[in-house]
């Protein structure tokens, strides 16, 4: 791929570099990413690629989707490499600003959907998605993009910015991209580095555990019956701390207790200091 490819740190620089990109015809491809590109991240390049996008990537580690005891400061932060991994993938140009350059002095706007973020991880992380509406719809401002990719790993999330970029009229397509799993069906996650191997071991027991649930709405169960098939397979392992698992609508995220088509299997839990996530959805 070897080509040239601009890391730009400001706002105008990206600003210009796009004008260019539209003066020269091309749609344009938006990644939103806090880097530590993994093949989750390398996948939705790649939709980018295939739509010939000119393809930006923003690489933000966005702290005001963190709350006060969260991994702000421990959370991966590996640029160089992530550069390198967007050019070989055929990226057109890397966005990675400060912190100042998103948040200037006097900053005090928050974008904030109501309602959809109320369950599933916003229920134990108060403030998350206020801080991912508010980075998301700047960046969707910054570059304008004809379509945004985002990974369904964060079903929530895609959910929640789907309905902003509709409430708010943003013109821009929202690509939703499957979960990239690890050969042992972990789903990818930046944080998974911070595993041991031997929670490392564990951890795709998330994924086997939302099948066993799957299975049960398969057969005709209900959500309520594969809440409690997912709870029974993840006991049997001692090292998850389960935060939720939840059975809900695709569309609303209302809890789908009975039985009802489509239903996504969801789930947070954490090895030692790691959380993780994964969802299934059931049609």
């Amino acid at each position: 791929m070897g080509h040239s490819m601009p890391l730009l740190h400001s706002i105008s620089e990206v600003r210009a570099a796009i004008r260019q990109a539209r003066l020269a015809g091309r749609t344009v491809g938006l990644v939103p990413t806090m880097g530590a590109l993994h093949e989750g991240h390398l996948s939705l390049l790649a939709a980018a690629r295939e739509r010939g996008d000119f393809l930006v990537v923003s690489i933000f580690v966005n702290p005001t989707q963190f709350s006060p005891r969260e991994d702000f400061t421990t959370y991966p932060r590996t640029l160089e490499a992530d550069v390198e991994a967007c050019r070989a993938a055929g990226g057109d140009l890397v966005f990675a600003p400060s912190v100042e350059e998103m948040y200037p002095a006097g900053f005090c706007t928050t974008v904030r959907v109501q309602g959809l973020t109320e369950g599933l991880c916003g229920r134990f992380r108060p403030g998350h998605f206020d801080g991912v509406t508010t980075v998301v719809c700047k960046l969707l401002d910054i570059v304008q993009p004809d379509r945004a990719y985002f990974g369904l790993k964060d079903y929530q999330q895609f959910v929640v910015l789907r309905r902003m970029v509709l409430d708010l009229d943003l013109p821009v397509e929202m690509v939703p991209c499957p979960t990239v799993r690890e050969a042992d069906g972990l789903a990818m996650s930046s944080r998974n580095r911070h595993l041991t191997p031997e929670q490392r071991r564990v951890a795709p027991r998330l994924h086997q555990a939302l099948q066993a649930g799957s299975e049960v709405l398969r057969q005709g169960g209900t959500g309520e019956q594969a809440i409690a098939a997912v709870q029974e397979f993840l006991s049997k392992e001692p090292e998850f701390r389960v935060q939720y698992i939840e059975a809900v609508n695709p569309e609303t995220l209302e809890p789908r207790l009975q039985t009802g088509r489509p239903v996504v299997l969801a789930v947070a839990a954490y090895l030692g200091e790691t959380r993780l996530i994964d969802n299934l959805r059931v049609d």
